[in-house]
């Protein structure tokens, strides 16, 4: 990379997005690399980063951000470790803690099967017994465990052991009434590593010992007495073998560190490289970036693009687009009216992506791989070289065009500034015409009027304005693409203040072309503003309209779901009911069979019969459930009121029925065959069109039923109860209509059961005027004698 490619980059404020970058790194080498990153021109290597970050914050979406932690690099360690070094336990735990991070690293990158970053995650070689063993042998940098060796925990225990009796020695000793009068302060110190006691310095020679140390003042000697000398000198011994098992524990544990060091060096380079990716996902989400596409014919597009220095809040998108039959952008407009961001955002947004950033835009962006990107920005007048402001721009430019060629990009801002405008602006269409001859693309900005007007006429080249809002004399900062923009200087002059003998005396000093061209601008800014309202309050209209539309496609599916679920709840609901009417006609005939079974060995006849009722119970009870669970459309409601003779449906019993009479509260009377029914009239659907038949059909019916021959009794003996009861209701019906006046219903003597179930049956048939058991020779209490009404 040439110097003036890499001051362009400064320029562009490269460094300060990748100071940015790094502080969302975790490591101090990812850090590093993070601020060592510069644009890549190899489209196959952009867009493999671009989709390492892309899959990064995909991931960091789905799991978090993996544990990057303690990832130091340990080289220098091991290597000296691999030499026969022995390595301080600091090194050792920062070994361990970097075999411990490519764990957990590893293990979270067990889901990123479907990512670029499986081959990054497969690679990293976890080594959890030598973590391990570091681990539970070094406590912290100056503790050892006692774990770390037998023969180390064995050292300790002598050691405690030899305290514990010299301690023991000297509190017999100072606890002593003769002793405690020679002694400074009854306590037991240490000097030089050995126990002593604090003696007045007059009784020196009271307490025989070796004296390490004297007080300040001279009044107090630290005497080691010599009850304990062999003591203090047996622990001595022990520490320097303590000291000698640490060594030789550190030593192998740098030995196992050294066997490792390929492995523990690539991976400190795979977390490093993975900790950029994930800090280049990091800062995606900060700056609510996206992946650009990666153009191959050379098209710059960005949408709702933003400087990623300015503040998201406050910042304005602008859309840009170079390429496709455009290779060269002129940007008019005032002062302070964004038009050097503009530029920078343009630069800075396609150098980020050949970095495998994400850039701050909308999706739909392109940019494409260019060799470099130069930038001509800001005044770089020199009082030492003695440099105008023109001629450091030129000076700049002079390289740049030198330099660049084909697949470059060139931001030149306010060319050729600071001159004579008209020499200035021919020069700038020169250069401008140079750089595209060698093939690059070139956006620039200007307030001279000779390139806008170039920019209108030459093919390739297309203005574009940054707007401003003259009656608040503020930029909005948007970029329009297409139109040159006014400088504003009269406007912006007036409102301020600035009388108008002046600006109209101004006015006639510009030729009158310039004034048109000038007229013609503002009069195009004024249409684009209106056009653009109109067009904005129409697009407001139509994503109404769509929601409008999506509400009701809403609504007719949650209607359909509804619909839907309520007929498969019915069905189950049916299909439940229908199941368990099959489990009881089930348990009904196998009980009946069981029943039978009884019957025939006469066992406890009455008992049968009440568990047969029991169980046509249950089986009515489930018909009545089936039956009122079925769920029907709701019949007509009548076209006038009913009234006799009518033909009405009862709805409960779906039977059709005459109407006979009506009553003032418009209770109805009805025949229904043989039965008359009284019901309200919301009970019934009166039948339109059908004429009754009914005097004529029981006329018939009734002759028919007279010319039937009917005996005067019926047998019912040998017969269940409900059987018994079903036979003679049936024989009845048939005596009534044959206008018998008394008939004999025989049902024998046996239990009972038979005689009693007739006779409650009797009771509650209101044909019958009276019943009587038999007399002697009618059959007795074997039959029952019944006389009609």
């Amino acid at each position: 990379m040439n110097e003036l490619y890499q001051k362009s980059l400064n320029i562009l404020e490269l460094p300060t997005v990748l100071t940015r970058l790094a502080n969302e790194a975790v490591s101090e080498g990812a850090k590093e690399r993070a601020m060592k990153l510069r644009p890549v021109s190899n489209a196959w290597e952009v867009q493999s980063l671009l989709t390492e970050t892309t899959d990064a914050c995909k991931l960091i979406a789905f799991k978090g951000t993996p544990p990057f932690s303690s990832i130091k690099d340990v080289a220098p360690s091991l290597g000296r470790a691999s030499l026969g070094g022995m390595l301080n336990p600091r090194e050792l735990l920062d070994i361990a803690a970097l075999l411990r991070c490519t764990r957990l690293v590893s293990a979270y990158g067990g889901e990123a099967e479907k990512t670029s970053l499986y081959g990054l995650f497969g690679a990293l070689r976890a080594n959890k017994a030598l973590e391990e063993r570091i681990s539970t042998s070094i406590v912290s940098e100056e503790e050892i465990a006692d774990a770390a060796s037998s023969e180390l925990a064995n050292i300790r225990r002598h050691i405690n052991v030899a305290n514990s009796k010299v301690r023991d020695i000297l509190q017999r000793m100072i606890s002593s009434s003769t002793t405690q009068k020679l002694l400074q302060e009854p306590i037991i110190t240490q000097r030089s590593d050995r126990w002593v006691v604090p003696v007045k310095a007059e009784y020196r020679g009271s307490i025989p010992g070796m004296v390490h140390d004297v007080s300040s003042s001279g009044a107090t000697l630290f005497i080691e007495p010599m009850q304990v000398v062999q003591a203090n000198n047996e622990i001595r011994e022990l520490e320097a073998k303590e000291k000698q098992e640490i060594e030789r524990i550190l030593m192998e544990l740098s030995a196992a560190a050294a066997d490792c060091k390929d492995d523990i060096i690539y991976n400190f380079g795979v977390l490093t490289s993975l900790d950029l990716i994930f800090a280049k996902g990091r800062l995606a989400y900060a700056m609510k970036a996206v992946e650009p596409e990666i153009s191959k014919d050379g098209e710059v597009v960005l949408r709702r693009a933003r400087h990623p220095l300015l503040d998201p809040k406050t910042a304005v998108p602008i859309d840009i687009a170079i390429g496709k039959g455009c290779d060269t952008l002129v940007i008019t407009g005032p002062n302070t009216g964004g038009k050097t961001v503009s530029i920078k955002t343009l630069g800075l947004l396609c150098v980020m992506a050949q970095c495998g950033l994400h850039i701050p835009a909308d999706s739909g962006s392109c940019v494409p791989i260019f060799n470099e990107v130069f930038a001509d920005i800001g005044d770089e007048q020199s009082i030492e070289q003695s440099l105008s402001t023109f001629s450091s721009h030129m000076r700049n430019l002079v390289g740049i065009l030198e330099a660049c060629g084909e697949n470059s990009l060139l931001l030149l801002d306010e060319l050729n500034a600071g001159t004579d405008p008209a020499e200035g602006a021919a020069l700038a269409i020169s250069i401008i015409e140079y750089a595209r001859r060698k093939g690059a693309k070139v956006a620039t900005t200007t307030h001279y009027a000779e390139l806008k007007i170039y920019a209108t006429s030459t093919e390739g080249v297309q203005n574009a304005s940054c707007e401003f809002d003259v009656e608040t004399l503020r930029p909005t900062y948007r970029l329009i693409m297409g139109i040159p923009g006014k400088s504003n200087a009269f406007e912006i002059s007036r409102r301020l203040g600035l009388s108008d003998e002046i600006i109209n005396d101004a006015k006639s000093r510009i030729d009158s072309d310039s004034l048109d061209f000038e007229d013609m601008l503002a009069a195009v800014q004024k249409e684009r503003q209106r056009l653009e309202h109109e067009l904005e309050d129409a697009r407001l209209l139509r994503i109404e309209a769509e929601e409008k539309v999506k509400a009701a496609e809403e609504l007719r599916k949650q209607a359909a779901e509804t619909r839907e679920r309520a007929g498969a709840s019915a069905k189950r609901e049916a299909e439940t009911i229908l199941r368990d009417a099959r489990r009881l006609s089930e348990e009904v005939f196998n009980e009946l069979s069981e029943m039978r079974k009884k019957s025939a060995q006469a066992e406890n006849i009455q008992q049968m019969n009440d568990a047969k009722a029991q169980l046509r119970r249950k089986l009515n009870e489930a018909e009545e459930k089936l039956s009122g669970k079925r769920e029907e459309a709701p019949p007509p409601p009548s076209s006038r009121p009913v009234k006799a003779g009518d033909v009405v449906e009862i709805l409960k019993l779906g039977s059709r029925a005459e109407v006979i009479s009506v009553s003032p509260e418009r209770m109805l009377t009805l025949q229904a065959g043989i039965m008359k029914i009284t019901v309200r009239e919301d009970e019934v659907r009166l039948l339109d069109g059908v004429k009754s038949e009914k005097k004529k059909y029981m006329e018939k019916v009734d002759d028919k039923l007279r010319n039937v021959p009917v005996k005067a009794e019926v047998d019912l003996r040998g017969m269940m109860t409900d059987e018994a009861v079903s036979v003679m209701e049936r024989y009845l019906d048939s005596a009534f209509m044959a206008r018998l006046n008394t008939v004999t219903v025989i049902h024998g003597k046996g239990t009972g059961a038979v005689r009693a179930a007739v006779h409650a049956a009797l009771k509650k048939d209101r044909r019958i005027k009276s019943f009587r058991l038999g007399r002697y020779g009618e059959g007795e209490t074997g039959v029952t004698i019944v006389e009609f009404k």
